[in-house]
């Protein structure tokens, strides 16, 4: 368009055409970056995968084994330890039906509170009133003790038992003839008892007490606990009383026959039985539990079951507090000492995420750099950092979490979810915050606020150290508290930050000494050893404090573990008197054939004879009487003995006897509590049969292996001394105890004891009829007659380690310590990868100045060896430490299975094993390293050239 006069009116500018949908937009930077490195992302997926497993995973682990060992305990116990049983009175003209009823009440009204067993709901009604059985052709062992009978119904017998003969008892007759029942076989046959036999019992009152018996039956499981509360259900039992000695057992009514029951004795009780479901205890929840049990057996609870039942006369019973009270002190005196080991490994896989995003930070800060360059603010760069974490974090946290849950199931969930968000958020957030220090202005090196941090550490540590010396771990009713938990692991910490203090200093002399030799390898290696990848003088603590963790707490660990089997095996030691001991009844001894031949067993070392008097009487020096326990033995035997039980360890020379007969006194141990008297005199030893032995003092001891708990004061006297003074030991062999060390086998010694140790006595009387009774109720001892026992320092060992508080205490050290060698290997590979650069770059430049191969690997050794050795020494010089510091304050009684008063004592084998692993493991990384890696990047490093 124009105007008059030439003038150009401008137009607008036409409108750019509308975008295409298909036009080209920046793809997302996440989205981008990962494609870009899946490597990478693939790796710190599975870092942080491994890492929130294993923090999920471990409380999960706490609570299973401490679930587990009060599930496998409270099951030991047996059903009726861990029952709530309800009793009342018995009721004329009661059925069987109201019975059921009952039970049926009371099931529905504490199932609703306490987790019930199906099995094991056992019910009836007893009469605990033994009735005789005045037969004249039944078994008597005198005339005034006839056999005896008490009578119970029990619902469901019939499942029980298998009848042999006759049928089933029905009601008793509208007439009130004799009470049809049901016996043993085994009782029938010992008895003397016939199917049809009416038992007459007496009278009670006007009343006859008579019994018919219906059929015999054969018990289905003898072990089955419900015959326990019954009385003898499954045989004849022998009872002893003075010099009398009669049989007893128990029959079966059928449930019409109730109210003739309660006729037919004066004790009757109902009774049902509750069980407790083992399989559902759980450790967090005991105090609950006990108290819930406390409010049936004596509050509001016992009031619902009144009222349920409309048995004003009902009670409750149960064991179960007690047990409760003893799991929950074993399991409070074990946790401190089962979460040592994790918490070691938390601080480990702390370090090792920070190496992670160390590594991270090193690798991109170009592309960091690159993007402030380009406008890029510091929220925007670290909001795509955080978003590459997240998608690459969070993913894998959610699978180890689930994987944890699922493949390590228990009820309880919380611990474990925080413990994996925890470490997630450390994961995610790991990265950019190391990214942070990019926008930092440099500060120069040993600055205030380092020495600031490393003193807080160290006070900290301090004062978890006297909190450990003052309250202990491992004491019952202690519980879990953290800062004592976490005691051995700041003391990791903290020489891991004096051993980066001083590691450079001590690398960089060893550089300068190294540089006034010929050789220029070493020199070198020591330099880098001595500086990080970008040249200062300090390296990275990081690495160094990684390894040293994770010796420390491998360390300790094994060290724990390492005290808890010698102690384990002392105690067996203690319990048993040794290796091997016997034991015999206040009747007999052993004989002089079975004493010798024991002694040439196998494997013994050692072996005594002992008497032990426990109604000897001490005179003083004074002339106070004291009752005591007189030992005689062999001195130079039982001295190796005390040795090797680790108690009353003495001299055999001291227990010499003086020439002189009769007329020079017994050298003798004394036990502690007789030493204040002793006094002036010569103390003297009387035995019951009158005898006066003159003592004089050898020593003084607090226990002896044949006491090991005397609670009474004891003396300890040579064999042929004392014999002089003694006449009853020369009349006959006086041995009622034999004591040995070494590696014996129990059996041997069992079956030689039969065959020997009895003297060719053979058993009869009421000593036989004893034996009878134990073989019968399963109690005898691998055939021996009673009273005869051979204990074994093997089998009580095994007992102990059998212990489920301490073996779940034990499979989370293990479980801790291997953990703890997986990241200290990561944490290597970790430096290696790191440092794999700068390493390849100066290998490539001196291979163009002619170093070979050999001496590049040597270069590569001498840089990696000096932390490795640094962290290897000083982890085990702190867990030394740690077992010095904390070791008298931890109670080891929970781990090993018994009391004991051993405490934590540093131990070479312990502590070097994990020191020299670690030393290897990360020698054998650098060398593979190098040589898979190093000729493919050293080519490379020289066709691309300097990338520096």
């Amino acid at each position: 368009m124009t105007t008059k006069a030439g003038t150009t009116v401008p137009t607008p500018a036409p409108a750019p055409p509308p975008a295409s949908p298909s036009a080209h937009r920046p793809a997302p930077w996440v989205r981008t970056r990962l494609r870009a490195t899946p490597l990478a992302a693939l790796l710190t997926a599975l870092l942080a995968l491994v890492t929130v497993f294993l923090a999920a995973a471990f409380p999960r682990l706490a609570d299973r084994g401490a679930d587990s060992a009060l599930q496998e305990f409270a099951r030991g116990l047996g059903v009726n330890v861990t029952s709530l049983e309800v009793t009342s009175g018995v009721i004329r003209d009661e059925s069987a039906a109201d019975l059921d009823t009952v039970q049926q009440r009371l099931g529905e009204q504490v199932g609703r509170q306490l987790p019930l067993a199906r099995s094991g709901r056992d019910y009836g009604t007893r009469v605990k009133t033994e009735r005789r059985m005045f037969n004249p052709g039944f078994t008597r062992f005198s005339e005034q003790a006839a056999p005896a009978l008490s009578l119970a119904y029990l619902h469901g017998l019939e499942d029980r038992v298998t009848l042999t003969a006759g049928t089933w008892p029905g009601a008793v007759a509208p007439d009130g003839g004799p009470l049809p029942i049901v016996l043993s076989e085994k009782a029938a046959e010992a008895i003397n008892i016939k199917i049809g036999d009416v038992i007459e019992s007496g009278t009670d009152g006007p009343l006859p007490l008579r019994s018919t018996v219906a059929g015999l039956y054969r018990v289905n499981d003898p072990q089955d606990p419900v015959w326990e509360t019954l009385g003898c259900p499954t045989r004849a039992c022998l009872s002893l009383k003075g010099d009398d000695a009669w049989l007893r057992t128990s029959g079966f009514v059928s449930g019409g026959s109730l109210s003739a029951l309660a006729a037919w004795g004066s004790s009757g009780q109902n009774f049902w039985r509750l069980p407790v479901d083992p399989g559902s205890l759980r450790a967090d929840r005991l105090d609950g539990l006990r108290g819930t049990l406390g409010s049936f057996t004596s509050g509001p609870g016992l009031s619902a079951l009144i009222d349920a039942t409309l048995r004003a006369d009902l009670h409750a019973t149960s064991l179960m507090p007690d047990v409760l009270s003893r799991a929950t002190a074993r399991y409070q005196a074990a946790a401190p000492l089962g979460a040592v080991g994790p918490v070691g490994v938390a601080g480990i896989a702390v370090v090792v995420l920070c190496m992670a995003a160390a590594l991270s930070t090193d690798r991109r800060t170009a592309e960091i750099r690159l993007l402030q360059a380009r406008g890029g603010s510091r929220a925007g760069v670290l909001l795509r950092l955080l978003g590459e974490g997240v998608v690459t974090v969070v993913p894998a946290a959610v699978l180890g979490t689930a994987l944890a849950l699922v493949l390590l199931p228990t009820l309880r969930w919380g611990n474990s979810v925080l413990s994996a968000l925890a470490v997630t958020l450390l994961a995610v957030l790991a990265f950019p915050l190391r990214a942070t220090r990019l926008w930092a202005r440099p500060r120069a090196a040993g600055g205030w606020r380092r020495a600031i941090g490393e003193l807080t550490v160290l006070a900290v540590t301090a004062a978890a150290v006297a909190e450990v010396r003052r309250r202990g771990v491992g004491h019952a009713g202690s519980g879990v508290d953290p800062l004592l938990v976490a005691a051995p692991l700041l003391l990791a910490v903290s020489g891991g930050l004096v051993l980066a203090r001083i590691e450079p200093v001590v690398v960089g002399w060893l550089a300068a000494v190294a540089g006034r030799g010929r050789g220029l390898v070493g020199f070198l290696g020591l330099v880098r050893a001595a500086r990080d990848n970008s040249g200062r003088r300090r390296p990275s603590a990081l690495p160094l404090l990684a390894l040293l963790i994770a010796v420390t707490a491998t360390g300790f660990g094994a060290t724990v573990l390492d005290t808890v089997d010698h102690s384990r095996t002392r105690a067996a030691r203690l319990d048993v008197g040794g290796d091997v001991s016997i034991g015999v009844p206040v009747y007999a001894t052993l004989s002089e054939d079975f004493i010798r031949a024991a002694g040439e067993l196998p494997g013994v070392r050692a072996a005594t004879g002992a008497w032990i008097e426990d109604r000897a009487t001490f005179i003083g020096g004074d002339r106070t009487t004291t009752d005591a326990m007189l030992v005689v033995v062999e001195p130079k035997a039982y001295a190796e003995i005390s040795r090797t039980a680790g108690v009353g360890g003495f001299d055999p020379a001291e227990l010499a006897g003086a020439p002189g007969g009769r007329d020079a006194p017994v050298p003798a141990l004394f036990s502690q509590n007789l030493a204040d008297r002793l006094g002036k005199g010569a103390p003297q030893v009387r035995t019951p049969s009158g005898s006066m032995m003159t003592t004089s003092v050898a020593g003084t001891v607090a226990a002896t292996p044949a006491l090991p708990d005397p609670g009474k004061p004891f003396v300890v006297v040579p064999a042929g001394p004392a014999a002089e003074h003694l006449p009853e030991l020369k009349r006959a062999t006086k041995v009622n105890k034999w004591f040995a060390v070494g590696d014996i086998d129990p059996d041997r010694v069992r079956v030689l004891l039969l065959e020997r140790g009895l003297g060719g006595r053979q058993l009869s009387g009421i000593v036989k009829m004893v034996n009878d009774e134990a073989t019968a109720a399963g109690k005898a001892s691998s055939g021996l007659p009673p009273g005869y026992v051979v204990h074994s320092s093997r089998e009580k060992l095994a007992e102990l380690a059998g212990d489920p508080v301490q073996r779940a205490a034990g499979r989370l050290f293990w479980y801790a310590g291997f953990a703890a060698a997986g990241f200290a290997l990561l944490a290597v590979l970790l430096t290696l990868v790191r440092a794999a650069p700068d390493r390849t770059a100066v290998l490539a430049r001196l291979r163009t100045m002619g170093l070979r191969r050999r001496q590049g690997l040597v270069l590569v050794i001498a840089e990696a060896l000096p932390q490795t050795l640094a962290a290897a020494v000083g982890g085990g010089l702190v867990a030394v430490a740690a077992v010095v510091l904390l070791g008298g304050a931890i109670d080891l009684s929970a781990l090993v299975g018994a009391p004991v008063a051993e405490t934590l004592a540093p131990a070479v084998m312990p502590v070097l094993l994990p020191t020299a692993g670690l030393a290897l493991v990360v020698c054998l990384g650098v060398v593979v390293e190098t040589l898979a890696a190093g000729r493919r990047q050293i080519a490379t490093e020289l066709r691309a050239g300097e990338q520096q």
